[in-house]
């Protein structure tokens, strides 16, 4: 495990990231499928990385669905998978409000069948009302949730009952774009009740990261990921290293005016990064950053790119001089020329 760091350029590491980590703890939206099909190269390479001995585990902030359907749906893709392989933040809330009510007490579940699966795992009681005598009010993400449930939720908040949230992604990415996530429908009902904050446990928050851990007993895990502020926040948080795949939400751009606790240790275009080892990038901010034909550097607060060779050794290159420039803030240098010579 790494410690949170001050990370001025992408990691490097020798040996296949199959070898150098125990387990992999995968995202799932955005990394290996988008909405309902497999993201291209994501079931070869993570099949392979298995093969090799690397323990695969699947960690979610979506609470909609239980770790069997997840499992199930996997499976489908041509990825075997067993429903203790799936994490998930229903999971993680669940334990979370269960160490803070009575045991057997009653929770207003407004979310999916996951996150009602999660709380009677935990000896809870799962009701549909504010006029159930609940113990506590949680919010996870259901695609079907309607205006009704959200307005129990909001009822139960105004009475004083303990407020907790599997997530808050504001966004989750579809097939057909990037929809609405737990996160909007929590501000839904925070706008109602007068603007307090639920108890959070998915990623990027502790909650999440010690439930993975419970679960899945990994000793040097690798955190991948698609979103700079659940995945790889939560991997600083947790002070273990993390690879971010450019195949969901985040763009290049994002990458590089990233602070410090959004700054990956390695960056890969999809899941083929787990399959070898990771380049290093060199230099400094005198004689700039390196790293395969690329040289990078911060002139006049522009991102500037000299050489060439592939478009990922060149955006590493750009991470260094940008993160480098930021320190422990965001580099606001204009990346646009430098970015669009990559065609990223």
């Amino acid at each position: 495990m790494s410690e949170r760091v001050l990370r001025e350029r992408p990691g490097q590491c020798e040996r296949a990231l199959r070898e150098a980590y125990d387990t992999a703890l995968l995202d799932l939206d955005g990394v290996v499928y988008a909405g309902g099909s497999a993201i291209e190269h994501a079931v070869a390479s993570l099949g392979t990385a298995r093969d090799a001995g690397m323990h695969l585990a699947y960690v979610t902030n979506n609470a909609s669905r239980t770790p069997d359907a997840v499992a199930d749906q996997l499976t489908g893709f041509g990825l075997p998978t067993a429903p203790t392989d799936v994490i998930t933040s229903a999971q993680a809330v669940a334990r979370l409000i269960a160490g803070q009510v009575p045991e057997g007490a009653r929770v207003l579940a407004i979310g999916g069948e996951g996150l009602r699966v999660a709380l009677r795992e935990r000896g809870l009681v799962p009701v549909e009302s504010a006029d159930d005598g609940p113990a506590a009010v949680v919010q996870g993400f259901d695609p079907k949730l309607n205006w009704e449930r959200l307005a129990e939720a909001a009822y139960a908040v105004q009475r004083g009952v303990p407020w907790f949230a599997s997530n808050t992604d504001l966004t989750i990415p579809k097939e057909r774009g990037i929809a609405p996530g737990n996160g909007a429908l929590v501000e839904v009902v925070r706008t109602a009740t007068g603007g307090g904050r639920p108890q959070v446990a998915g990623k990027p928050e502790t909650p999440m990261h010690r439930e993975t851990v419970l679960r899945t007993g990994a000793k040097r895990p690798l955190v991948v990921g698609d979103r700079l502020d659940t995945d790889i926040e939560g991997a600083y948080n947790g002070g273990v290293d993390s690879l971010l795949v450019l195949t969901g939400v985040t763009t290049a751009a994002e990458l590089l005016a990233a602070p410090p606790q959004h700054r990956p240790t390695y960056v890969d275009a999809d899941l083929r990064g787990v399959l070898g080892p990771q380049p290093e990038v060199s230099g400094d901010a005198d004689s700039g950053f390196r790293c395969g034909g690329w040289t990078a550097s911060v002139r006049d607060d522009v991102l500037a790119l000299d050489g060439e060779g592939a478009a990922l050794d060149g955006l590493r290159a750009l991470c260094g001089a940008a993160w480098t420039s930021a320190g422990d803030g965001s580099c606001g240098a204009d990346a646009g020329k430098a970015l669009a010579r990559l065609g990223l």
